[in-house]
């Protein structure tokens, strides 16, 4: 009898032990490669301003209105977003426009999610894209026909512990092609932070390596903003501080990239 009782309290061990191993399987998980694409697709989509940084160093950045949502899906499941900048005060009337598609990185390379953007066929029919009922947009069908020629990629991989980041990467060395205000080539560098905030840092170089576009003291900082305090952004005072000097490049940004 006490061999059968210790011979079935041993069984009972044993699959308790296999239970909670299988359990703690389950839990620790490792996200998957879609998993990845899937969250940054999350992150980048939204309406996030460069507000704060733009009271921090007037002479270094705009307030500029970033407003990104999803637009279709590829057959492998990449991921198509519609992306628009404007400045803050003018968001009706964006001055770059683009498609991004997010899709986990090919296995070959040390990376887990590549963001690449693409110029869209007719700028003019996507405007303000986001902000409009789902039944008066392009639809999925339409988007995916509009994407046009290729401009940049972004590698991004996961941060390690102790960062604020979640997602951080870049353009490969040398970057991509660019002839906007005599540039021969631009770089990209883009951080997803756990705020839900971003980091964009775009740069146009010329043939000798000297930066012609972009801004030069480090990346904006796009941050999404308070119900309390988005009233503010429009008071007479933030107003009249980048007026006169964004109306002096609205136009040639426009062209940018």
């Amino acid at each position: 009898m006490v061999t059968g009782r210790r011979a079935r309290g041993l069984v009972i061990k044993t699959l308790l032990l296999i239970g909670g191993a299988l359990l703690l399987k389950r839990m620790t998980k490792s996200t998957t490669r879609w998993d990845h694409a899937r969250i940054v697709a999350h992150s980048l989509s939204g309406q996030k301003f460069s507000m704060e940084q733009a009271s921090r160093a007037p002479d270094n950045y705009f307030n500029f209105r970033m407003l990104t949502c999803p637009a279709a899906q590829m057959v492998d499941g990449s991921k198509v977003l519609y992306f628009e900048q404007a400045f803050w005060r003018n968001p009706q009337k964006p001055f770059r426009q683009r498609f991004y598609m997010v899709k986990p990185c090919p296995k070959d390379l040390k990376c887990d999610v590549e963001v690449s953007s693409y110029a869209i066929r007719d700028v003019e029919e996507y405007k303000n894209f986001c902000d409009r009922p789902k039944d008066q947009r392009p639809q999925p069908e339409e988007v995916l026909g509009d994407i046009a020629e290729h401009l940049t990629t972004v590698y991004l991989k996961t941060c390690e512990r102790g960062k604020r980041c979640l997602y951080e990467g870049s353009t490969p060395p040398g970057g991509f092609p660019n002839s906007w205000n005599g540039a021969a080539f631009c770089t990209s560098e883009l951080a997803i932070l756990k705020n839900n905030e971003m980091h964009t840092w775009d740069r146009g170089y010329d043939e000798d390596g000297n930066q012609v576009w972009g801004a030069k003291e480090g990346p904006y900082e796009f941050k999404p903003v308070p119900a309390s305090i988005s009233n503010d952004m429009f008071s007479p005072l933030n107003f009249h501080t980048q007026q006169s000097m964004e109306k002096r490049i609205e136009g040639s940004l426009v062209l940018q990239d």
